[in-house]
C-alpha cells in the first residue's frame, strides 16, 4: 500500500496506416553489434485526452496492452507489438550495460557474501511450539518448521523451495498456523502480480486440503478458535472489496460474505486482536478508517461497526484492559493522540483522552500484552519504544544513542508474557533481535545478524543533520560513510529517498549499501516531506497540492551535501523506487542542470495524471486522497498536470537515467516506465543515455527468491558507477 499503483485513460489500441505499422517493426528490430549500441525508437500513436475542459497528448498510450488484467495473470498474451518493443528495450540496456557485467557480477556476490546462507528467525513461543522459518544454503525460499517449545526435533510445516520448482517467478506473501496448532495456511504468488491463492495444509497428515482460495488480496487470519479462515477478496481490477470466511476444512460452497466494501477508494484488511478476543475488520485509505468487530466467541455472528469513518480522520482500536485503547488524529491531533472508550460503547461520543496530544511526538501505534501497553512512537525524526505498567501507569523508554537507527516491535504469538521482542539496528550496525522483560527491564540480545564475509562497524561512520529548505524546514539527511573520508568534496554520492504514504525511511542495514561505501561512495537518505520521519504534518507537507515539497527538499539535500563538501555538483545519482521513482522522476525535471550525474528510477511512478485518470487501475481510487481525484476537481488536475514527470519532460541534456519495472506489477504497471523512457528519449534526443530494463517474469519488488532484490540492487549500483563514467564500472556510456 505503500507504492503507487498506475493507470491509464483507456484507449484501445489502433494503427495509424502503413506507416505506424513500419515503426513498430523498426522499433522491434534486434539491437545490431556496432560500437555504439542505437535506442529503440517506440512508434507513435497520436491520442487526445480531453478532461475537465483541458486536452493531452499521449503519443504512447499504446504500449499499455488494454487486456493489462489478463496479462497479470497470464504474460505470454501481452500484445506482440508491445511485448517486441520491451524486448527490444531490454536488449538495448544489456548492449548498453554490457562493459559494466562484470562489476555487476562481483557486486552481487559481495552482496550475497554478507547474507547467511544457512540463516533463520529466532523460534517464536506459542504454547507448546517455538515457530520459525529459515532458509537452506543455496536456496531461495524459506522453510517454514517448529520445535516442541520444551525442546526437541523439528517439525518442517513447509518447505516452499519445491513449490517453486520450474516458475519463473513464486513467493510466499503470508503463512501463518492456526491457534490450536493443528494447520498451516499460507497465501502463494506463481507471476507477480500479487494475486494470491490461499491453501491450508493439516499438520497432521501432511495433506494439502482440497479447494484452495483463488483470488485472494492476501490477507487471512484463522478465528481463535481455528475453526474458520477469515480472508479477503480481490475483485477483477485487483482491489480488496469483500472479507469472506470459511470452515478451516470446507470448500467454496461454503463461503460466507462477513463485509462487502461498497467505496472502491478504501483497502480492506482482517486480522485479530492482540487479545485473541476479537477479529478485526479494517476499512480505510491513507486519511480516514474504519474498523469492524466480531467477538471470537461467537465468529459466524455479523461485524459491529466501531464508529462511522469520518473522512479525513484516522483511528485504530486496540483491546487492552478491559476496554479500548484508540490511537487517533481526532480534534486536531496532528502527530496523533490516544483515547478510551469502553468495550460496549465505541462511538466517538464515548471516547475520552488518555494520551494528550504532544506536537512533535508522532504516535506510530500500540501493541497490546496482558499487563503492559506498548507504545511505538517517534521524535526528532528518531523512533523510540514506551512501555506501560497496566498495574501502576509506570512508564519505561525503550532509546538508542547513535546518531540514527531503526526500532521495530515484534508482534508475540502470546498475550499473557511479559516479554517484548523488538529489533535494533543502523546503517553500521547488523540487526539484532532483543528480548526485553517489560516488568525487570532486563534484556537479552537473542540474535546478532551474523555478515559472513566480515563486517567492522568502526570502519564506517553514520551522520545525521538537516538541510535548511527555502521556506524554512529542516530536511533531515542520514549519511553513510567511511570513517576515514575526506570531506573535500571528491567523493561521489549515491541520494536515496521516497517521500510519500506517510511512510518512513528508516536507517536500517543494508548489505548493499556497504558495496558502494567501500568503494569511496557515500550513501546519503533526504528524508523528505511525503514521508513521517517528523511526524505525521511533515507527511501532510508533502501530498496533495503540496506534493513539490517532496522534490524540492530532495535537491536542497543535495545542495546541502555539496555545500559541505560531501560531494561536488554532477557527483550525485539520485535513486528512488515506487513513489520513490516520482520523486526522481520529480527531481529529473526541476533540478538545476549539472546537479546530478544520473538517476535511478525503480518501479517509477511517472505517468501521474493518466494514472490518478484511471479508475480500472487497482490503486487509483484509494490513492486520491494521497495525490487528489484530477476526474472531479480542476485544481486538483492544474497540480498534478504541472508536476507529473512523464507530462514535463523537455528538450534539455537529462543526465543518464535508468527506469525498471515489472511485467506482472500491479501496482506501477510497466507501462509507466516504458513510455517515460520513450518520450525522454524522443524529446530530449542528444542527452542521456535512457535505459529501460522490464522484469518479463515478476512484479512490483522484483524476483520472488531472497537474492533476487541483491541483483537489481547490482545492476543499479553498476548503472550509477558507470553514470559517472568509472573505470570499474567500464567506463563512462559510449556516445
Amino acid at each position: 500500500m505503500q507504492s503507487a499503483a498506475t493507470r491509464v485513460i483507456d484507449r484501445r489500441f489502433f494503427l495509424m496506416g502503413s506507416a505506424a505499422v513500419s515503426v513498430l517493426a523498426a522499433c522491434s528490430q534486434p539491437v545490431q553489434a556496432k560500437a555504439v549500441p542505437v535506442p529503440p525508437v517506440a512508434k507513435k500513436v497520436p491520442t487526445t485526452i480531453t478532461q475537465l475542459g483541458r486536452t493531452r497528448e499521449d503519443e504512447y498510450q499504446w504500449i499499455k496492452d488494454d487486456r493489462w488484467q489478463e496479462v497479470l495473470k497470464d504474460p505470454s498474451i501481452l500484445k506482440k507489438d508491445v511485448h517486441d518493443y520491451l524486448t527490444a528495450e531490454n536488449a538495448y540496456h544489456d548492449a548498453m550495460m554490457e562493459s559494466a557485467g562484470p562489476l555487476r557480477d562481483k557486486l552481487f556476490e559481495e552482496m550475497k557474501g554478507r547474507i547467511k546462507q544457512d540463516d533463520s528467525s529466532v523460534p517464536a513461543p506459542d504454547g507448546p511450539w517455538a515457530y520459525f522459518h529459515r532458509y537452506v544454503a543455496g536456496q531461495s525460499h524459506p522453510v517454514y518448521a517448529r520445535t516442541p517449545r520444551a525442546g526437541g526435533a523439528e517439525e518442517i510445516l513447509l518447505d516452499a523451495n519445491p513449490l517453486a520448482e520450474g516458475k519463473a517467478f513464486f513467493e510466499i506473501g503470508f503463512a501463518s498456523h492456526s491457534p490450536d496448532h493443528r494447520l498451516f495456511a499460507y497465501a502463494a504468488d506463481v507471476q507477480g502480480s500479487e494475486v494470491y491463492t490461499i491453501y491450508i495444509k493439516d499438520l497432521g497428515t501432511g495433506e494439502v486440503l482440497p479447494s484452495p482460495i483463488t483470488d485472494g488480496y492476501g490477507g487471512f487470519t484463522f478465528s481463535p478458535d481455528s475453526a474458520y479462515l477469515f480472508w479477503v477478496w480481490r475483485e477483477q481490477n485487483g482491489r480488496p472489496a469483500k472479507i469472506f470466511r470459511r470452515p478451516v476444512r470446507g470448500a467454496a460452497a461454503d463461503d460466507v460474505m462477513v463485509y462487502e466494501e461498497k467505496d472502491i477508494g478504501k483497502f480492506l484488511d482482517v486480522g485479530v486482536s492482540e487479545s485473541g478476543a476479537f477479529i478485526m475488520i479494517y476499512a480505510g485509505d491513507g486519511e480516514t478508517s474504519e474498523f469492524h468487530t466480531i467477538p471470537a466467541s461467537a465468529p459466524t455472528s455479523a461485524p459491529t461497526l466501531f464508529a462511522e469513518r469520518k473522512t479525513g480522520e484516522l483511528y485504530t482500536p486496540v483491546h487492552f484492559d478491559g476496554r479500548w485503547y484508540i490511537v487517533t488524529n481526532a480534534d486536531g491531533a496532528v502527530d496523533m493522540k490516544i483515547m478510551t472508550a469502553p468495550l460496549t460503547s465505541t462511538a466517538r461520543t464515548a471516547w475520552k483522552d488518555f494520551s494528550p496530544h504532544q506536537p512533535g511526538r508522532y504516535i506510530e501505534g500500540l501493541q497490546a500484552f496482558a499487563n503492559h501497553l506498548v507504545r511505538l512512537e517517534r521524535a526528532n525524526a528518531l523512533p523510540r519504544i514506551v512501555i506501560r505498567d497496566r498495574a501502576t501507569g509506570a512508564e519505561k523508554t525503550i532509546e538508542q544513542t547513535e546518531a540514527a537507527f531503526a526500532l521495530g516491535a515484534i508482534r508475540s504469538y502470546e498475550f499473557d508474557t511479559a516479554t517484548l521482542r523488538y529489533t535494533y539496528e543502523s546503517p553500521t550496525t547488523p540487526t539484532q533481535t532483543i528480548d526485553y522483560n517489560m516488568v525487570t527491564g532486563a534484556s537479552v540480545v537473542v540474535k546478532t545478524q551474523e555478515v559472513p564475509s566480515g563486517h567492522d562497524p568502526a570502519k564506517y561512520m553514520v551522520e545525521r543533520f538537516s538541510a535548511k529548505a527555502a521556506d524554512g524546514a529542516e530536511v533531515p539527511v542520514t549519511v553513510l560513510r567511511l570513517a576515514d573520508a575526506k570531506l573535500d568534496g571528491t567523493a561521489p554520492v549515491l541520494l536515496y529517498g521516497y517521500g510519500s504514504y506517510g511512510s518512513i525511511s528508516e536507517s536500517t542495514f543494508d548489505v548493499g549499501q556497504l558495496s558502494l561505501v567501500d568503494r569511496g561512495w557515500i550513501w546519503a537518505t533526504a528524508h523528505v516531506r511525503g514521508g513521517a520521519e517528523r511526524g505525521w504534518d511533515w507527511f501532510a507537507q508533502g501530498r496533495k497540492d503540496k506534493k513539490k515539497n517532496s522534490f524540492s527538499d530532495f535537491i536542497t539535500v543535495a545542495e546541502d551535501l555539496v555545500a559541505k563538501k560531501y560531494t561536488s555538483n554532477g557527483k550525485l545519482v539520485g535513486l528512488g523506487r515506487s513513489a520513490g521513482g516520482l520523486l526522481v522522476g520529480g527531481v529529473i525535471i526541476t533540478s538545476p542542470d549539472g546537479l546530478f550525474g544520473g538517476y535511478v528510477a525503480g518501479v517509477p511512478f511517472v505517468d501521474v495524471i493518466n494514472t490518478m485518470s484511471d479508475t480500472d487501475l487497482p490503486l487509483t481510487p484509494t490513492e486520491w486522497p494521497e495525490w487528489g481525484n484530477p476526474l472531479t476537481d480542476v485544481a486538483a488536475y492544474d497540480y498534478m498536470m504541472s508536476y507529473s514527470p512523464y507530462d514535463n519532460l523537455a528538450n534539455k541534456p537529462y543526465p543518464p537515467i535508468l527506469c525498471t519495472g515489472g511485467l506482472s506489477d500491479p501496482r506501477v504497471t510497466y507501462w509507466e516506465p516504458a513510455k517515460f523512457v520513450a518520450r525522454i528519449r524522443d524529446r530530449a534526443p542528444k542527452a542521456g543515455p535512457y535505459l529501460l530494463s522490464i522484469n518479463m517474469t515478476a512484479g512490483h519488488s522484483g524476483g520472488g527468491g531472497r537474492f533476487d532484490r541483491l541483483k537489481d540492487d547490482a545492476r543499479d549500483f553498476a548503472f550509477a558507477m558507470k553514470a559517472l563514467g568509472m573505470e570499474e564500472a567500464g567506463g563512462a556510456f559510449p556516445v
